[in-house]
């Protein structure tokens, strides 16, 4: 199956206690979309500016990305630069240029109405039920979002809740959405907001899924070198529908399974800057990981 994927191409300029890059390719539905790819086609719907490195278009083809809605815009492409400190749960953000993604309104490919799967990651959630009106019927949809939003626009986020298949956040906003401080009562709060599924990503402490029959926990994969967190979570999504974009019928076995996979995946992530990691995977090593995985938390 395919996977459309709607949300930020970027370019990140990042700072933590083992090096820096600059001006390195980033995003939410980059990462996404990458890390998708060594499971599923994935169709890309996003906005850069004309000062986007052409050399990063390619390495999304390479990946077999289709760019058709990646829209070239004329200005400059979105921009953000953060720095972490040893706490790599908490970033300090420098500065976030907009830039082109200001006036970001989805346009949706026709050929990319047919995608079985959608994930509209955190952008606006007013352009997120815009982008469902577009896409009609699909056998899953699942969205992300943040703090910002839930401050200012919450209204637009419980209607984007009422609407989705699976609602995944942080465990920050997680409380913030449900007004809840525990991380059970406040999934259970969200289910109740009208998402079949409710994913709390927990980063080092890994992720818990909320259902309506069950709780699932999984551990996060335990590494001896981090070094940039960022897009972690982004990564995690994409390996999580990734996986079930190899399902033509998706069970509650599957998404236990998915969960598991993005875990893998994020956990290549944070192992260097940017994508650097990831790009350089091969299906083995996925698989690999995903074996010592179930080794670390068979009992």
């Amino acid at each position: 199956m395919s996977v459309l994927v709607v949300g930020s191409v970027a370019l990140d300029s990042i700072d933590t206690p083992f090096g820096k890059a600059k001006r390195v390719l980033g995003g939410s539905a980059t990462y996404f979309s990458v890390s998708a790819s060594f499971f599923t086609k994935v169709n890309l719907v996003a906005v850069v500016g004309d000062d986007f490195p052409k050399k990063y278009i390619s390495l999304l083809k390479k990946r077999r990305i289709d760019t058709a809605g990646l829209e070239i815009a004329e200005g400059k492409t979105f921009a953000w630069k953060g720095r972490y400190g040893y706490d790599f749960n908490n970033a300090e953000t420098i500065y976030t240029h907009l830039n082109v993604f200001q006036n970001f309104a989805p346009k949706i490919p026709r050929e990319y109405k047919k995608s079985d799967l959608v994930f509209l990651a955190n952008i606006d959630p007013d352009l997120q039920l815009s982008v469902m009106k577009q896409v009609g019927k699909v056998q899953l949809i699942a969205c992300d979002t943040m703090n910002y939003w839930l401050k200012n626009k919450r209204r637009a986020v419980l209607e984007v809740a009422k609407t989705v298949d699976i609602f995944l956040l942080n465990e920050s906003e997680a409380r913030q959405m449900s007004g809840e401080a525990n991380l059970l009562k406040a999934g259970r709060s969200i289910l109740r907001m009208g998402p079949s599924k409710v994913v709390v990503k927990k980063g080092e402490h890994g992720v818990l899924l909320f259902s309506r029959g069950y709780i699932f926990s999984a551990p996060a994969y335990i590494l001896e070198e981090i070094n940039d967190p960022t897009g972690a979570g982004d990564t995690f999504a994409g390996g999580f529908m990734g996986y079930l974009g190899r399902k033509k019928r998706i069970a509650d076995a599957d998404i236990r399974k998915a969960i598991i996979y993005g875990t893998v995946m994020a956990s290549y992530t944070v192992e260097d800057f940017s994508l650097r990691r990831l790009v350089h995977l091969g299906p083995n090593d996925i698989e690999k990981r995903y074996k010592d995985y179930r080794r670390l938390t068979k009992y």
